[in-house]
């Protein structure tokens, strides 16, 4: 690995070029144009021309909408880069000149903050290559929001088509006060699964329901009786996260429906944790429809969707102490692992180290506005990831770049 400072100097020299307008407009479009997972097809197109003019080979449609550019530039490590692509069913109420156009699908994560942050950071040290050698590899993923599209990249053939990473990196835009870059070591992220519920009752009318099994009921029951599971069967020093997302029953007022259904989310650290909380799951969704004389056992799927993200300690701490170099000691600090979930990690072979850390966000306004004293306080009174009213200040634009650059600098040869 290269000295800090070093790479601080050249990323700066590589960036210097980086024309901030221009980076601007590409992220506003992007923005004005969401696409659901599996349907990044106008995003895919705008990522690949950029890097296609910046010298790229690039190779579209991997798992569908994926991208994958290719710079080979002599002897040296390979390093890839990653940003995901895909946008959410989510309504914008941010107000801004540059809102979606697309009614009810916004940029609500930031994914289109990730494209442009790696376009950019491509294009700088596609321009800069005479600074270092080595092969980039550059990953415009698609439907991380849904959990399917790193591993669809992998079934389509991403580790056997493309050179094999020595080092896997990437980061997400996150709510806090523009201007920090959180890293932390080890488990960074939680691991998260989806589970369907389906409750049988016997319907009939709705004055009549002594004659029906009312599933609405038993669900309610579910759905408060799962309320205690990590209140009273999860330790106070672990961590788990289980939420009732859905719940869909009947079609009519006067109707007691033969059927509920719900979906749940479950977030946890820790395998034995996740395991005990899916069989608390099970055992009331059994006892309640039990209790309630349903005449067909419940259905109890289960979905698992992300792992765990756990950073490679040593070269978490090797890239913090590059970014700490180039923003400023203050800048960068480990907030702990957090109950957010990725398909990041999918996408490094089995052995190859990777790193993921965050940019925060916030404007100054925004952060200035919000209640609370504390941190933590204003950190849940700020817009945050999937709200309508996210909206990343555009100061984060180049800092954005510099820590991908940055990153890759650190690891390709000098």
């Amino acid at each position: 690995m290269r000295e800090p400072a070093a790479v601080a100097r050249l990323t700066r020299e590589l960036t210097d070029a980086v024309k901030a307008a221009e980076l601007q407009e590409f992220y506003r479009d992007l923005h004005r144009h969401p696409e659901p997972a599996f349907q990044e097809h106008r995003t895919a197109g705008r990522l690949a021309a950029r890097l296609r003019a910046a010298g790229y080979e690039v190779t579209e449609g991997v798992a569908g909408t994926g991208v994958v550019g290719v710079l080979a530039n002599g002897d040296g490590p390979v390093v890839w880069l990653r940003a995901d692509m895909d946008a959410l069913p989510v309504r914008e109420a941010t107000g801004l000149p540059y809102a979606s156009t697309v009614d009810g699908m916004m940029h609500a994560c930031g994914h289109d903050l990730h494209v442009t942050w790696l376009a950019g950071a491509a294009e700088a040290l596609a321009a800069g290559r005479a600074g270092w050698s080595g092969t980039l590899v550059v990953v415009g993923q698609p439907a991380e929001e849904s959990g399917g599209g790193a591993g669809a990249m992998v079934a389509d053939g991403l580790h056997e088509r493309f050179p094999r990473p020595d080092v896997l990196f990437g980061q997400h835009v996150a709510p806090g006060p523009a201007g920090f870059y959180p890293h932390t070591p080890g488990l960074t992220m939680s691991a998260a699964d989806d589970i369907d519920v389906v409750v049988h009752g016997v319907g009939g009318h709705g004055s009549r329901p002594e004659s029906t099994v009312d599933p609405v009921v038993t669900a309610a029951y579910i759905v408060t009786r799962l309320q205690t599971v990590v209140a009273r069967e999860v330790a106070a020093k672990e961590s788990a996260v289980l939420t009732v997302g859905q719940f869909h029953a009947g079609t009519k007022h006067n109707i007691i429906p033969d059927q509920a259904r719900l979906a749940l989310n479950l977030r946890t650290q820790d395998t034995a944790v996740r395991e005990r909380v899916l069989t608390a799951v099970r055992r009331i969704v059994e006892g309640e429809c039990a209790a309630a004389g349903c005449p067909v056992p419940p259905e109890v799927t289960v979905h698992p969707g992300y792992p765990n993200t756990v950073n490679d300690a040593v070269l978490d701490g090797e890239i913090a102490a590059v970014h700490r170099a180039l923003f400023g000691e203050h800048t960068v600090f480990d907030f702990g692992p957090a109950m957010g979930s990725e398909d990041f990690s999918l996408l490094a072979p089995q052995g190859v180290p990777y790193d993921y850390w965050y940019v925060t966000s916030t404007p100054a306004p925004v952060w200035d506005a919000a209640p609370g004293r504390e941190l933590g306080e204003k950190f849940g009174n700020v817009p945050g990831n999937h709200s309508p009213l996210f909206a990343p200040d555009l100061s984060v634009l180049l800092p954005g770049v510099q820590t991908l650059v940055s990153a890759a600098l650190s690891r390709l040869a000098g």
